[in-house]
């Protein structure tokens, strides 16, 4: 019977949905499919045989002694999970007694004076900078290697080399530098080299996992797009300008006029750093101390993280136990992984428990798990068969159920079974993506911090150039808006070159490539810059064909704009044959997906009338030269018609078109009626 319902449940198509937050990385789905045939033959267990499998006495089965396997990374510092990083030489923590060898003091220089060289718009000191980064390269130091093959990949300083960058960021991967391991693995993932990329993405994930552990605060990235299309994003600037935002303040006026949900939310502002807020864990830890006298359950159960992470105040477990208690009690569920995290490591209790643990953790599963760390802690219990036996398929659909809910270190189990083949078929693709979306909740993602809070200060050759450094990491975040600022700013000095402010094909140039990267990783918008740039040939060649594919990728995405240009170069025959039917449907589209294109669709539908019934005449011959006045007619229009009163001129030409619309479509009408015969009835 067994195996009967195995077989069954095996030919079943599951189609889980993993619905990855915009804090782990930008919003994007993921689909996973498991069928029969990527099933191990003799994978443990069924699903739903959960009740069969709990073992009452708790005892451990077979050779599963850990919990997880990172116990033995949880007291390594920051400095030791990302070495080399730029953090401490922005945070300006650096003393010259912390610095232990004549390489290190060069490397430091130069990241000092490369970050002046762009705030300052001083291209000389960038040479000055490249000196002493070539220096202590030269000795051997990885994090400057790291550097140059970062500054070797953008062109800033010195020739774009592709061929340099990956050698650089090769020898400072060897060397222990994490960020050339990030920027690695990308250009593996990018060349669909999974055998390379998962390995890297592999050790980069276990870092990002043990980062969660060993910080003592939160290891959460919180990713912000400066731009909504070709517009800058304000309402998500003005939300990231921390205590200075008007909705901050109000909160935190509530908070002081005894609003014990206002008290709750700066807590969680301070602790996780939201919002543009710096992480503060003493303004977190009271802020939550009151908002708990108030009976606050949320509250409560953060205070219970705080002392189990020793996160602002003295590490205390029994301290920790009792806080997760007090809000369980108050029906605030998520705090049973607390406690069932304490029974599991035997910390603040009288000795280790599996079963009860498991009993904790099914209850927070139970009732409304949002963070999904019931599911991962029960998926981690079936997998390692601690307390209950193996379960490999039901272990697997725990952490689906988890990464569903935005839980990285579900993600990263998945992607464990998917690269290792446990009870599932090897998948080094899926693998790599998943492993990807782990690692890059890793250390190295604080840059995005800085760079954001460089770039509301105004400090934009800074922001563009920490944008650039994350953005060859991979995060696709960081390629759009690195992107964005190289447009939006173009006229400014901001980007450094090969020698001196970068030229305008400089700048177009790698504009481009990070709005392809972008594009290659989901980005709508990038899809349709791409296309722009082939079609107006800015930063490379004109190429009609190519714009077409970029367009076609951006309208495979449901951009109205993207529909909009296919149309129009069906319309125009440019990349694509000339086909009206086709051009109407595109327009058609675009409004249809975006009822604000009514007006340019309007006219872009009143072009393709003329052309059906009016081809070859004045009017056509006006329409096909109007690409070539355009460039000229802004300033036509201001000086001529707007300065002058001439408005009218405008309003009646397009009176004219209206009315040759109008009457073409009553004659159409009036040839469509056949009058009926009168009947005599004589």
């Amino acid at each position: 019977m067994g195996s009967l319902r195995r077989s069954r449940l095996l030919k079943i198509l599951f189609m889980f949905v993993l619905t990855i937050t915009p804090i782990l990385a930008s919003g994007r789905q993921f689909i996973l499919f498991l069928e029969d045939e990527e099933v191990k033959e003799g994978a443990q267990g069924e699903l739903g045989a959960e009740d069969n499998n709990s073992l009452e006495s708790g005892v451990i089965k077979e050779d599963s002694d850990e919990w997880d396997e990172f116990g033995d990374m949880e007291d390594r510092s920051v400095d030791e999970l990302d070495p080399g990083s730029w953090r401490k030489i922005l945070e300006k923590t650096l003393s010259r007694d912390n610095i232990s060898s004549t390489e290190e003091g060069l490397y430091i220089s130069g990241v000092n004076k490369m970050m002046f060289a762009v705030r300052e718009g001083e291209p000389e000191l960038m040479k000055e900078a490249i000196s002493d980064l070539h220096l202590a390269a030269q000795s051997g130091y990885a994090h400057a290697q790291s550097t140059l093959g970062f500054l070797y990949d953008i062109g800033s300083g010195v020739e774009q080399s592709d061929a340099k960058a990956f050698l650089y960021h090769h020898f400072a991967a060897e060397g222990g530098n994490f960020q050339s391991k990030m920027a690695l693995a990308y250009t593996y993932y990018r060349l669909q080299m999974y055998e390379k990329s998962v390995k890297l993405y592999a050790e980069l994930a276990s870092v990002a996992v043990a980062s969660f552990f060993s910080f003592k605060e939160s290891p959460l990235v919180e990713s912000v797009r400066i731009n909504d299309g070709a517009e800058e994003n304000k309402e998500a600037l003005r939300k990231s300008r921390g205590e200075e935002d008007d909705d901050f303040q109000i909160i935190e006026y509530q908070a002081q006029k005894g609003s014990a949900v206002a008290m709750y939310r700066l807590g969680i502002f301070y602790y996780f750093g939201l919002r543009g807020v710096r992480r503060d864990h003493g303004k977190a830890l009271s802020w939550f101390l009151r908002a708990v006298e108030k009976g606050d359950a949320n509250s409560m159960e953060f205070l219970g993280e705080m002392y189990a992470r020793g996160s602002g105040v003295e590490r205390n477990f029994t301290r920790a136990l009792e806080w997760f208690k007090a809000a369980s009690r108050r029906k605030r569920y998520s705090a049973y992984n607390g406690i069932g995290y304490l029974y599991m490591k035997g910390h603040g209790v009288e000795k280790k428990n599996y079963t009860m643990a498991r009993e904790f953790f099914k209850k927070a599963a139970e009732n409304d798990d949002l963070n999904g760390h019931g599911n991962y802690n029960l998926g981690v219990l079936y997998l390692k068969g601690l307390g209950v036996k193996k379960h490999i398929m039901l272990a697997y659909r725990y952490f689906i159920t988890a990464a569903n809910a935005g839980q990285p270190k579900a993600l990263y189990q998945l992607a464990k079974m998917y690269h290792e083949g446990i009870g599932l078929k090897k998948d080094l693709k899926t693998a790599t993506t998943l492993y990807k979306l782990v690692a890059e909740r890793g250390p190295w993602g604080s840059l995005l911090r800085w760079a954001l809070e460089c770039y509301l200060k105004g400090q934009t050759g800074r922001a563009l150039l920490l944008y650039s450094r994350v953005a060859e990491l991979g995060y696709e975040v960081a390629q759009s808006n690195a992107a964005w600022v190289l447009d939006k700013f173009g006229e400014y000095d901001i980007c450094i070159g090969k020698s001196g402010f970068c030229s305008d094909f400089e700048r177009h140039q790698r504009a481009h490539t990070l709005w392809w990267h972008a594009s290659e990783q989901g980005n709508e918008h990038a899809a349709l810059l791409i296309g722009d740039a082939y079609y107006y040939g800015r930063g490379t060649d004109r190429d009609f064909e190519r714009a077409v594919e970029a367009y076609m990728h951006a309208h495979s995405q449901v951009n109205a704009q993207a529909m909009f240009n296919l149309g129009y170069m069906h319309e125009h025959g440019e990349g694509l044959p000339i086909d009206l039917h086709l051009a109407k449907r595109y327009y058609d589209q675009a409004l249809e997906t975006d009822p604000a294109a009514r007006l340019p669709v309007m006219f872009a539908l009143l072009s393709v009338w003329i052309r059906k019934n009016y081809g070859g005449s004045c009017l056509v011959t006006l329409i096909d030269s109007l690409p070539h006045m355009l460039p000229n007619l802004g300033s036509w229009l201001k000086q001529t018609l707007i300065d002058d009163g001439n408005v009218t001129l405008v309003t009646l030409f397009a009176c004219l078109l209206t009315v040759l619309y109008l009457r073409d479509r009553q004659r159409r009408l009036a040839a469509q009626v056949v009058p009926q015969p009168q009947v005599n009835n004589n």
